[in-house]
């Protein structure tokens, strides 16, 4: 077998990162201390439980030595007898066995879960504030497949194979000290499985865990290239590009089961060594107990003892070793999962810039997305509080990238944003998030009730709040004719709001939210014709008494924009009002001839 391989250095400094094995362990010490109570009285009663199931072995043995009395003439009349105080206590062992694994299984996964559940709400407190430039440098499925598939390893490990590993481990400990209480010979002869499980296991050890974690990254990837092939799926029909893509998502789905197959090899070898290692030391109980029975050191019921506490090893020692597999999988789930929690806050200044009012400032800013192609170079832009401006241009202009810089979603790579006459970059990140807010085409309507919905803009808002901002943008009709109004769940599982109800509910959260400056980066462009006016109407409530950068896809939102700024190139080319620019004649007129001829087209 040759050596476990690693994704090409580019494409892992792409990727989120990934936590080391010491941080893994910090983190997981971390969060087991407040759980250390109910930590003991699990391993209390799993080891209780471990200890009364070893009494089974010396019981039949004595069953095995009774029998071999009565073979042998010195049975008596009471035999019967005899064999009852052991069946009794075997009843006994198998009740009280079943009910100490029960509540040490159960609380090893109560603590399992709570820590497994902080873990997780770390991971999406951190994942929500991600910066957009971060998340598009490493894909979303990098993002989703831990949040989805890592998380998953991770609470089948914690359901199911910390519980059976705890349990199982306690078990082989107490066996090995019942073979030594019948004979140090006998635990000589189970050692000599040892050596060959522990090479087994490390070897073992070396080669999955890379494995492993070369299989979260190829399923992250192949999750990238689906999420990318469905989301732009017309755009693969436009240009035709079904068999690459096809292509891309083969090789991404072959790459992911080329590496599924060396683990399975790895696995089968693993078992097979094991499988080696319990014939060793079976044989060496066998004759342990062979050479002790005929110097009459000890009798056939202690030898069958010794045998059956050996045999009983097999499982345990079995899933302590295949948990392993378990562990290792789970691990590399975890060293993703804990490198998205750890990752820092975004950097706050010492002494953060407060914003004053809504005026927008930018100078020469420039951003590029692959270096040496500038998606913007030398964009000013001076924005008087309560403005609102139209960014017009071709596609590839440079609207949206203008409008995230503005927004604080990218860092420009050169130049100034200043919001309330505070620079962005010196403003805290929640100072940001009060002071300017972005609405895009993309809107998601989460699960849950309508209300709750809208209290993510604004967590302490009222019912009349909810209802007055709903109104604002000519939504409280339908709101109201919803079966149990703003209790009604929308989202998945619950009823299903149209596209234009969709793009109001967003337009509502930014009403509650109230920021002095918000972008709407195409925001009606997914109503179609029917919903157009709609829409634009609810843009415009939303925008009133704020600053306003509206990426326009239609031009009546720019002839109702107090000021036009048109781009091309990532360069802006043309500045002023929509009627001034159409009289001038440059590049706005082109594009409001070409628009004006489209709506009147009767093919249009």
């Amino acid at each position: 077998m040759t050596a476990p391989t690693t994704s090409g250095p580019d494409e892992v400094t792409r990727l989120l990162p990934i936590a080391d094995g010491a941080r893994v362990r910090t983190v997981l010490r971390d969060l087991a201390r407040p759980r250390r109570g109910v930590a003991v009285l699990a391993i209390a009663a799993l080891v209780a439980g471990s200890a009364v199931s070893l009494l089974a072995a010396p019981l039949l043995g004595r069953i095995v030595d009774a029998v071999a009395s009565a073979q042998g003439g010195a049975a008596t009349g009471n035999g019967t007898g005899v064999l009852l105080g052991p069946v009794l206590g075997l009843v006994g062992i198998a009740l009280g066995q079943g009910l100490l694994a029960f509540v040490g299984v159960a609380l090893i996964a109560r603590v399992g879960e709570t820590m497994l559940a902080r873990l997780r709400e770390r991971f999406v407190q951190r994942a929500l504030v991600l910066p957009l430039a971060r998340l598009e440098r490493a894909g979303s499925g990098d993002l989703t497949s831990r949040v989805t598939d890592d998380v998953k390893v991770v609470g089948t490990a914690v359901r199911q194979a910390l519980p059976q590993f705890a349990r199982a481990a306690f078990l082989i400990v107490l066996t090995l000290v019942g073979l030594a209480a019948l004979d140090w010979r006998f635990l000589l002869g189970a050692l000599l499985a040892v050596p060959i499980q522990i090479v087994t296991a490390r070897w073992f050890l070396n080669w999955s865990g890379p494995l492993y974690t070369e299989q979260r990254i190829a399923g992250g990837a192949q999750q990238q290239q689906l999420l990318d092939t469905a989301g732009g799926v017309a755009t693969v029909r436009a240009f035709r590009m079904r068999d690459e893509h096809l292509e891309r998502v083969r090789e991404r789905a072959h790459a992911l089961v080329a590496i599924g197959l060396r683990l399975v090899r790895l696995q089968t070898r693993f078992f097979g060594r094991l499988n080696a290692g319990e014939l060793v030391g079976l044989v060496g109980v066998l004759v342990a107990g062979f050479l002790l029975v005929r110097s009459g050191t000890a009798t056939i019921g202690v030898a069958s003892a010794a045998a059956l506490y050996f045999i009983n090893l097999f499982t345990p020692i079995n899933i302590v070793l295949f948990q392993l597999d378990a562990a290792q999988s789970a691990i590399a789930g975890l060293r993703r999962i804990i490198g998205v929690a750890d990752l820092p806050d975004e950097d706050a200044p010492a002494d953060p810039a407060v914003p004053s009012g809504g005026a927008v400032r930018a100078g020469a800013l420039a951003y590029s997305y692959v270096d040496g192609h500038p998606a913007l170079s030398g964009v000013d832009l001076d924005v008087t509080a309560g403005t609102r401006v139209a960014l017009v241009g071709t596609s590839g202009a440079g609207k949206s990238t203008l409008a995230k810089l503005v927004a604080g979603m990218h860092d420009p790579s050169g130049g100034t944003v200043e919001i309330g006459g505070a620079p962005l970059a010196q403003q805290s990140p929640d100072g940001r998030r009060r002071t300017v807010a972005l609405v895009t085409q993309e809107v998601h309507v989460f699960a849950g009730p309508l209300a709750d919905d809208l209290r993510l803009a604004r967590p302490d808002a009222t019912d009349d709040e909810l209802r007055a901002a709903l109104d604002t943008v000519g939504a409280l009709g339908w709101a109201d004719a919803l079966s149990d109004g703003l209790d009604t769940v929308v989202g998945d599982g619950g009823h299903t709001l149209t596209v234009v109800q969709s793009q109001q509910l967003a337009l509502a959260r930014l009403v509650l939210a109230d920021p002095p400056v918000a972008i709407l980066d195409e925001a009606t462009a997914e109503a179609g014709s029917a919903g157009a006016r709609v829409l634009e109407d609810a843009a415009a409530a939303a925008l009133t008494g704020r600053t306003a950068l509206v990426v326009a896809h239609r031009l009546t939102q720019a002839a109702d924009a107090d000021v036009v700024v048109v781009l091309d190139g990532g360069r802006v080319v043309e500045q002023g009002r929509h009627d001034d620019l159409v009289t001038a004649g440059g590049r706005y007129a082109d594009l409001w001839r070409a628009w004006s001829g489209a709506r009147h087209d009767p093919r249009s």
